[in-house]
């Protein structure tokens, strides 16, 4: 059983400023609030098969996965897949400029799947996505307006 989340959430920066920050997989504890730490495996930019282990909470129990970017469009898609425990999530972000390229309007879609025991526990992952998805884009919103990232 799968479960989408989405959201979208408009932010005052440019485009590629928004895809620069949110594609970094270093900073994904910056502005999501789940994320316990993430370490990218290589120190070089972002690119289709970058990987990072990141330690999710989940509820109480944290999650340990590897996510790895599966696409890279800059600056307007990206796709990160996450494997490990239970669940495997996908995340897509579509970014549309606005102003002529000064505001950036930014989708976030989630694909929670799972096997074995967490076909058992996808609709509460689901549910607290559903929480923190909006969340995490406004604390994304609220870094990229704030700082000169």
């Amino acid at each position: 059983m799968a479960a989408l989340v989405e959201c979208s959430i408009d932010i005052s920066r440019r485009p590629e400023d928004v895809f620069s920050y949110a594609t970094d997989l270093s900073r994904y504890a910056e502005w999501q609030s789940a994320v316990v730490s993430a370490c990218v495996h290589d120190d070089v930019p972002a690119a289709v098969g970058s990987t990072a282990a990141v330690t999710r909470r989940v509820g109480p129990r944290k999650l340990h996965t590897t996510e790895e970017i599966t696409e890279l469009a800059p600056p307007t898609v990206w796709t990160v897949r996450g494997v490990g425990g239970p669940f495997i999530a996908t995340a897509e972000g579509r970014i549309k400029p606005l102003d002529d390229g000064q505001r950036s309007r930014i989708k976030i879609a989630l694909e929670l799947d799972a096997h074995g025991i967490g076909k058992l526990l996808v609709r509460f992952a689901a549910r607290q996505a559903r929480r923190q998805l909006p969340r995490d884009a406004r604390a994304l919103r609220e870094r990229l307006e704030r700082a000169d990232v």
